[in-house]
């Protein structure tokens, strides 16, 4: 997997992909948010999109909507440990529908991006990824996840 911001934004391909993702204000605003442990939502979207294009790049599948959703993914502008403005329900089975509103307020997704932004956080949730590309985002996002939570990832 890789782990390091300066080759990913080294990638034209991949950064060709998100361009204008990254130019959205909502996106640039996940810095301001800690994800899991020492890493904020963006870096950790960051990384997961790109390991996810990357195995779907090399697998022949749809690489450039597992890049945008992987970016997309956990788009929620809040501090998850703080019950707040009236959020219901536990984080781990809500904000991915949160941000997948979040996401088609700044941009139009197709039908895989919706299913991968939905269902990433299967099978906490039960919700049933429908297409391979969900399951590969699904499967990189729990091992940041648990990266993060032992190892600081390189994300200067």
């Amino acid at each position: 997997m890789v782990e390091d911001k300066k080759i990913i934004i080294k990638d034209p391909e991949y950064i060709s992909i998100i361009k204008d993702l990254l130019e959205k204000e909502k996106v640039q605003k996940m810095k301001m948010f800690r994800q899991h442990f020492n890493i904020n939502c963006f870096d950790h979207c960051l990384f997961v999109s790109y390991n996810t294009y990357l195995i779907c790049k090399k697998h022949n599948l749809d690489f450039i909507s597992a890049a945008r959703a992987g970016m997309l993914h956990d788009l929620y502008l809040y501090d998850w440990r703080k019950r707040e403005n009236g959020r219901k329900g536990h984080h781990a089975f809500t904000h991915s529908k949160t941000a997948y509103n979040e996401a088609c307020k700044i941009v139009d997704l197709n039908d895989k991006e919706k299913d991968m932004i939905l269902k990433h956080m299967w099978p906490v949730t039960l919700a049933l990824p429908k297409y391979k590309e969900t399951f590969i985002l699904t499967y990189v996002d729990k091992y940041f996840a648990i990266r993060e939570k032992f190892i600081r990832v390189n994300d200067e």
